[in-house]
């Protein structure tokens, strides 16, 4: 694994001990290894992701944690939607990071301690539409066959647990082996 150096910080970090597709901002969060953000709903082993919890209540958790740039937060409110932190269901609002084109298995340092590991691009689903009409199109750009471009941030699991805040460095460790784009999960 290469380290790449970069300016990255954590803008915001949030959580939500019920389900529902915003998060509240904290002064800090707690990131448990494998498991995820302590108190937050999606914080397990299995997944807790409730439409995928359904289908198989055993499959291993890969969204333990949400992270989402706050660049494209910018960008949303040049098209209108005004959205703070935490809004868009994200645990982990960073700077100065391009999360949705790092590969697959990066690992991201949060401060001194916590290490997330990078399993997939977040799937734009009908919740987003839900929360504010428009806005599915905005982070879900498609042509007349498929989605070209998902930009409703990256999932990861927590590979070593520590609480992180605001302000916090972010240090990405890139994979060995074959670059592979991330998929949506």
């Amino acid at each position: 694994m290469t380290s790449k150096p970069t300016s990255a910080q954590v803008a915001a970090v949030c959580s939500s001990p019920r389900h529902g597709f915003s998060k509240q901002q904290q002064p800090s969060i707690r990131l448990l290894t494998g498991r995820g953000v302590e108190g937050d709903a999606h914080c397990g082993e299995t997944v807790q992701h409730l439409y995928l919890k359904r289908r198989n209540p055993l499959a291993p958790n890969l969204m333990q944690v949400h992270l989402f740039q706050q660049e494209l937060l910018d960008d949303l409110a040049g098209s209108g939607f005004h959205l703070e932190p935490g809004q868009f269901g994200e645990n982990i609002t960073t700077r100065d990071i391009d999360l949705l084109h790092l590969p697959l298995g990066t690992q991201l340092r949060l401060g001194a301690d916590a290490v997330v590991e990078l399993t997939g691009l977040r799937t734009p689903c009908k919740k987003i539409e839900d929360f504010r009409a428009g806005l599915l199109k905005q982070v879900a750009l498609r042509d007349e066959k498929k989605i070209v471009q998902a930009r409703a941030g990256v999932m990861a699991i927590v590979v070593q647990g520590g609480i992180i805040a605001p302000g916090a460095a972010i240090t990405a460790t890139l994979p060995c082996g074959p670059v592979r784009p991330m998929q949506m999960i």
